[in-house]
């Protein structure tokens, strides 16, 4: 039979309780003791019982993650992150894909309740009262990833989204475009999408273009390549002699270079297109998409590592928390023809 925690107390002569405390914090027990308990778990083959230590401890050594959208390839990059960090720390992983469904989101709440994680990464997605009052009342540690709260204080981590955008356009600009569109979200709940906006706004004042006479060339899509790919056709209907088109998705940005292959336009000989969070087909894609890097893997492993000093200390050295971005260039924009 498996040894149990109470076999190896025994043959070490040592209480349940010491054995726990070499099995999670050595440090804390004196050598002699440290020395039975770990011969003793090397000849009986002991592997500690997660659930066991949950009940010692009172955690359940598993945090959750709420995505909107796990077909998105930017979330690939965040959960390598999580369970990195995660492994490091000694926690399980239990992810939930929402849907961008709020009853959906609701009932997972409750299921990471009554599965007792130790806290909840909130992933892309605003907090509303109804979130927020769920999860107060179950005191479940909550950081937003990729998002943020002006209503609630929870701590965050996201890239500074206006930033990024302003950026992006400013090459473009600097690239000789003066007739630039942008390709952003139509969810009215969209978190990123109006951070991003204002920077595309900002960058075009900036660089002396009148920004309300080009409002007309922002145009929306809800989540995926097609959707964007519809867009581009509204968008290049109305204006023609548009030169370079800023998308707030790497994907968005493929399905409008997609579009325009279909019509006969080069990118970027006749149209610069530039994308946004460098997914890993941003390199592959023909041709390699010029974009707006978040370092997506650093944004899953910092989340966990500040759950983790949430639920640990009760709260975090910074309470919103914002990673560089960056942009890379490849070869999707070009200048002016």
């Amino acid at each position: 039979m498996k040894a149990t925690i109470r076999d190896v107390a025994k043959l070490a002569g040592v209480s349940i309780s010491t054995v726990s405390r070499v099995m999670n914090s050595p440090q804390s027990v004196v050598e002699s003791k440290r020395r039975k308990v770990l011969e003793a778990v090397e000849q009986l083959s002991y592997q500690p019982n997660s659930f066991a230590r949950g009940l010692i401890y009172r955690k359940s050594f598993t945090l959750g993650l709420l995505i909107p959208d796990i077909e998105n390839m930017y979330y690939a990059g965040i959960i390598r992150g999580m369970q990195e960090a995660c492994n490091k720390l000694g926690y399980s992983l239990m992810i939930c894909n929402t849907d961008r469904d709020s009853a959906r989101l609701l009932s997972y709440i409750d299921t990471f309740h009554e599965k007792q994680v130790d806290g909840i990464v909130f992933a892309s997605d605003r907090m509303s009262p109804e979130y927020y009052e769920k999860l107060s009342a179950y005191r479940i540690p909550v950081v937003m990833l990729s998002s943020h709260s002006d209503e609630f204080e929870i701590p965050s981590i996201e890239v500074d989204d206006e930033a990024a955008a302003y950026d992006a356009v400013k090459y473009l600009i600097g690239l000789g475009h003066q007739k630039i569109a942008m390709m952003g979200f139509n969810d009215v709940n969209s978190v990123s999408g109006p951070p991003r906006l204002k920077g595309y706004l900002r960058a075009l004042s900036d660089g002396g273009i009148d920004a309300a006479s080009l409002l007309g060339r922002v145009k929306h899509a809800a989540h995926y390549f097609e959707h964007a790919y519809e867009a581009a056709h509204e968008l290049f209907m109305e204006y023609p002699d548009t030169t370079a088109v800023f998308c707030v998705a790497d994907e968005f940005a493929m399905g409008t270079i997609s579009y325009l292959k279909d019509q006969g336009v080069s990118v970027p000989e006749q149209v610069s297109v530039i994308g946004f969070d460098n997914i890993r087909m941003a390199g592959i894609y023909i041709p390699k998409l010029t974009t707006i890097a978040q370092p997506t893997f650093e944004l899953g492993y910092r989340s966990a590592e500040k759950l983790h000093e949430l639920i640990t200390t009760g709260q975090t050295e910074i309470m919103r928390e914002k990673l560089l971005h960056k942009l890379i260039i490849r070869e999707s924009a070009g200048t002016v023809s």
